[in-house]
C-alpha cells in the first residue's frame, strides 16, 4: 500500500485517514463487502462472530470491544485506529501479552484514547518467507507489554459501560493473587482492588466504594476482566440486589 505520509521527517510513518479510507474504500468494492468488512474474512468464525455481533446492532465495534475479542479468542489481531488525521496500526499478541506499536507506549498511552476509532481488523500477517517465525521477532522497541494498554482502554477509552461478557445482575470478586504492579495505581484503585479481594459485591455496591461512581465502578470492572482478574458469578446472593440490568 502506497500512502502519503502526514508526519514530520523523523516520525514514525503513519498513513492519513483519507488515503487510509480510499484504500479501505477500493478493497471493499473488489469484495462487495462494506468497508468494515474488509479484514475481517482473514478471522477465525468464532472471532468474526464476535465482532459483527456489534455490527448487527447497528454501530461498529470499539476499540476497547475488538481488544476484548482478541484476548478471549488468543487470536493475534492487526487493528487500524484512527488517532485525530492518522492512521495508527496496533498488533495484538494476547497469549504472549504484547502488542506492537510504532510509537512509545508513553506516547501510545497519552493520546486522547476516547476519541480512538476502529477503521480496519484484520488477521495478524505472517512472518514473511526467510524471516524468523516467532510473533515477537522484529525491533524490541516496537512491542510493549498489553496490560497497560487495555487497563487504560477501559478506565479512559470510548466504552463507559461494562462489556456484554460481564453485564448484567452479578456478583464480583478479584483474584486474590492478582498482580498490577507498573499501572500506577490511584489509591482509590487500590483500595477498591484489596476491597474486592475479600468481599463479593454488585455493581450497586461497587459504586458505593470510596471514590467511586457508576461509571468508574463500571470501567474498572473492564479493566479487570481484561486482565483476568475478575470472578463473576451469577448465583451469588449479592447477584440479585442489583440496579445493573436497568441502567
Amino acid at each position: 500500500m502506497d500512502f502519503e505520509s502526514t508526519l514530520p521527517l523523523g516520525r514514525p510513518d503513519l498513513v492519513s485517514v483519507s488515503a487510509f479510507q480510499r484504500y479501505l474504500d477500493d478493497v471493499a468494492a473488489v469484495r462487495d463487502l462494506p468497508p468494515t468488512h474488509s479484514g475481517l474474512a482473514s478471522l477465525s468464525p468464532s472471532l468474526w462472530q464476535d465482532l459483527v455481533r456489534f455490527e448487527a446492532a447497528g454501530r461498529a465495534a470499539e476499540l476497547l470491544e475488538v481488544v476484548a475479542a482478541g484476548l478471549r479468542h488468543g487470536h493475534a489481531l492487526a487493528i487500524h485506529v484512527q488517532a485525530g488525521a492518522r492512521v495508527l496500526p496496533l498488533t495484538l499478541y494476547p497469549r504472549e501479552r504484547q502488542f506492537h506499536c510504532p510509537l512509545p507506549l508513553a506516547e501510545v498511552l497519552s493520546l486522547r484514547l476516547g476519541e480512538l476509532q476502529v477503521m480496519l481488523v484484520e488477521a495478524a500477517p505472517l512472518a514473511s518467507r526467510g524471516a524468523p517465525s516467532h510473533p515477537l521477532a522484529g525491533r524490541r522497541e516496537h512491542f510493549h507489554p498489553l496490560l497497560p494498554l487495555t487497563w487504560a482502554l477501559a478506565l479512559r477509552g470510548a466504552r463507559p459501560t461494562p462489556l456484554p461478557e460481564i453485564a448484567g445482575p452479578l456478583a464480583y470478586r478479584v483474584s486474590p493473587g492478582v498482580d498490577l504492579r507498573g499501572l500506577g495505581l490511584s489509591a482509590v484503585v487500590q483500595v477498591a482492588v484489596r476491597r474486592l479481594q475479600m468481599e463479593t459485591v454488585n455493581l450497586r455496591r461497587l459504586a458505593e466504594f470510596p471514590g467511586l461512581d457508576r461509571e468508574r465502578a463500571k470501567r474498572l470492572l473492564n479493566a479487570l476482566y481484561l486482565h483476568g482478574a475478575l470472578i463473576v458469578s451469577r448465583s451469588h446472593p449479592a447477584a440479585s440486589d442489583s440496579w445493573f440490568d436497568v441502567l
